[in-house]
């Protein structure tokens, strides 16, 4: 049993055009790094996104865990309501690869 309550089901451009938003690194480009979000029965959320939205310092190859926590806070500052998973982490971008994507899950409190 889940200690998390209930999660708001909304309608998926919502979230998409949310999700969207969050992963346009201004300092990057004006195109967003979303990939495609996966809906579960829970009403939780996975987006998946390109590696491009985090700007690596020379050396580094993946994403600080500072880096994580600020896109975690930029998703709260655009909605306060949402719960973002601990878990995330490298995908395929596409269902049949192994790598070359991230992923953030997340989903909406109903209060």
């Amino acid at each position: 049993m889940s200690d998390l309550p209930a999660f708001r089901a909304r309608p998926t451009q919502t979230v998409v055009d949310y999700i969207s938003e969050v992963l346009t690194n201004f300092q990057v480009s004006e195109v967003t790094a979303f990939v495609r979000l996966i809906e579960y029965d829970d009403n939780s959320y996975r987006a998946v996104f390109k590696p491009g939205y985090f700007v690596l310092a020379e050396g580094q190859n993946a994403p600080s865990k500072s880096q994580w926590n600020s896109l975690k806070k930029k998703m709260k500052r655009h909605e306060p309501r949402v719960f973002i998973f601990k878990e995330h982490g490298e995908i395929g971008c596409e269902a049949d690869e192994g790598s070359g994507c991230y992923y953030v899950d997340f989903g909406f409190f109903e209060h």
